[in-house]
């Protein structure tokens, strides 16, 4: 499958595009980026220099990925979304010392969310809309809010995650009521519920 990009999309020469990526109109992909196979980037989105992006990641409209930040494999990523990559911001900076962030595989961010840089946001972990992210989100953590923060977990199929199995000191154990998937949380994630 070939990769297919806009007629208006930039896309660098030097930036590697995985198989049967999309790259749809006005997109800007920059220098040495690395997009995996089988991706879509959104309209107008801007994917900055040296950013990696996993397999089969949806990036929709008008998102902003810069340097520093890393999404794994099988992540989505909302409509409107910011990713920061500068935690003292001037016009005039001589630094590009830029924070890292990190997404981990299969989390989703929703629509309008703000990303502060030099967090890591864990596997299947969703973000809900219009969150400020300024800390890092364990895995299978949902989390919302500005700042957001810890409100409970979801299954890797994305629905809340209610029914407790099992509880001892390390860990707690769902079962999802949607696929009857148990999901293993470790209790010192659990406790950071607010």
């Amino acid at each position: 499958m070939s990769v297919v990009i806009h007629e208006t999309a930039d896309v660098s020469k030097s930036a590697k595009i995985g198989t049967g990526t999309k790259i749809w109109n006005q997109a800007q992909v920059r220098e040495t980026a690395i997009i995996g196979d089988h991706c879509i980037i959104g309209k107008s989105s801007y994917i900055d220099v040296g950013v990696i992006i996993g397999d089969n990641v949806k990036i929709q409209n008008f998102v902003s990925v810069y340097d520093g930040v890393v999404l794994e494999d099988d992540v989505f990523i909302g409509p409107s979304v910011t990713f920061t990559n500068d935690l003292y911001p001037r016009a005039k900076s001589t630094s590009r010392a830029w924070s890292k962030t990190l997404v981990k595989e299969g989390a989703s961010i929703a629509a309008g969310t703000v990303i502060v840089c030099g967090n890591v946001v864990g596997r299947y972990a969703m973000v809900g809309a219009g969150s400020v992210v300024t800390r890092d989100i364990p895995d299978y953590g949902l989390a919302y809010g500005n700042p957001a923060k810890l409100k409970g977990f979801v299954c890797e199929c994305g629905h809340k995650l209610t029914e407790k199995v099992k509880e001892n000191n390390l860990n707690v154990l769902y079962k999802c009521k949607s696929c009857d998937k148990e999901i293993k949380i470790p209790v010192a994630d659990f406790k950071k519920i607010i």
